[in-house]
């Protein structure tokens, strides 16, 4: 009986301990802006998997490859945000623009290449195998 209260005791403990924790959790959307609000220092973020979110922004909110919150415009796409929740609102530990990881060069958008930078008809080392692996070793042809 007394192993018992004991785990229970400890239980209740862990859950007290966690609960502030939980409380900051922060959360990652990814998608369109729909809206700005200057005036409020909000934004609204449209998420594919998560919906439609109100986020405010603070003086410590960090802005990657976007100038700041005066750069933030309806329609923007590819915008990603890491929130935290405070006072039962989301707050804006973080907005960037998504996609810069590794493309240098000038290529569109919707530019169908691999994440080496090469489209799949600009390596002329291909066999003509399906399985798109390279010939090496083999000299010239």
């Amino acid at each position: 009986m007394k192993k018992l209260l004991r785990t229970a005791l400890i239980a209740v403990a862990a859950l007290t301990i966690a609960a502030p924790a939980a409380s900051a959790q922060t959360r990652e959307y990814e998608g369109t802006i729909v809206s700005v609000d200057r005036d409020a220092r909000t934004f609204r973020i449209k998420d594919s998997e998560r919906g439609t979110v109100t986020v405010r922004v603070t003086s410590r909110t960090r802005f990657e490859r976007i100038s700041g919150f005066s750069d933030l415009r309806a329609g923007q796409k590819h915008i990603e945000t890491t929130v935290r929740r405070s006072n039962g609102r989301w707050v804006a530990t973080e907005v960037e623009r998504s996609g810069g990881g590794g493309s240098h060069g000038n290529r569109s958008d919707d530019d169908s290449s691999d994440d080496r930078g090469r489209g799949r008809d600009d390596d002329s080392r291909h066999s003509g195998d399906d399985d798109g692996t390279a010939d090496q070793g083999r000299g010239d042809r």
